[in-house]
């Protein structure tokens, strides 16, 4: 059972960290579908430490980081939308892309509107149209990324609502929700805008800390000896 949030901290922390889970005879084990390492009894886990998506691991168990990086993202919000392409950490393009697709009265999104109400009336009509061509734009953007650049990972925020009409879009994304290098952003992205695409890519460049109740008793000093690089937990859950 998670005890807390997850923590930033720098990758010495993390060294000393993997250090003493090792020394006191936790199994480390990597979790790729989170892209995290954790560290537990036979019985449960007392540590995970998400990992810089820009780092992997070899089957030593060592950590490093990737040589050549490609990363691309999509956040995406009923009417706003970011893109962004970055190489070894260095964001080479981006874009944000909005779209009418809010009713003014209600502050609902048109696919919400419809799917209560089921009816379209002309202002509706121009919302959908809007909205069609707002996953368009998306979409053309990220298969321009990936004709241009060997995508190592793609990051997607994206409401489950909101993943039919971007998957099942008529021009679709140019990967599937199950593949291997989708993954999902572990943060909470409010307003998709380019100041939210660098916060969030320098988090996802980040280590992250969470201990469990049990870890909490037994790596409890740890924790507070560490300063985190913000000074404050990540509100966000991974």
């Amino acid at each position: 059972m998670s005890s807390g949030q997850f923590l930033e901290i720098s990758i010495e922390n993390f060294k000393s960290l993997q250090l003493k889970a090792i020394g006191m005879g936790l199994t480390q084990s990597y979790l790729p579908e989170s892209h995290q390492l954790e560290y537990s009894t036979d019985k449960e886990w007392l540590v995970k430490v998400s990992l810089p998506w820009s780092m992997t691991i070899d089957e030593s168990g060592k950590v490093f980081k990737k040589e050549d990086y490609h990363l691309a993202l999509v956040m995406i919000r009923a009417g706003i939308a970011a893109t962004g392409y970055f190489h070894n950490g260095e964001l080479i393009d981006h874009k944000v892309i909005r779209a009418y697709m809010v009713r003014q009265k209600q502050g609902k999104s048109q696919i919400k509107y419809l799917k209560t109400k089921g009816k379209s009336r002309a202002g509706s009509r121009v919302r959908l149209g809007e909205s069609e061509m707002f996953f368009k734009e998306i979409n053309d953007r990220l298969k321009k990324y990936a004709a241009n650049y060997p995508i190592d990972t793609w990051g997607i925020s994206c409401s489950k609502t909101l993943w039919p009409f971007f998957f099942g879009a008529t021009n679709p994304p140019p990967f599937d929700k199950k593949q291997e290098n989708l993954l999902s952003i572990p943060f909470h992205v409010q307003h998709p805008d380019f100041e939210t695409l660098l916060q969030i890519h320098r988090k996802l460049e980040s280590f992250h800390l969470l201990l469990s109740d049990l870890g909490k008793s037994k790596l409890g000093s740890f924790e507070e000896s560490i300063n985190s690089p913000s000074g404050n937990e990540s509100e966000d859950d991974w």
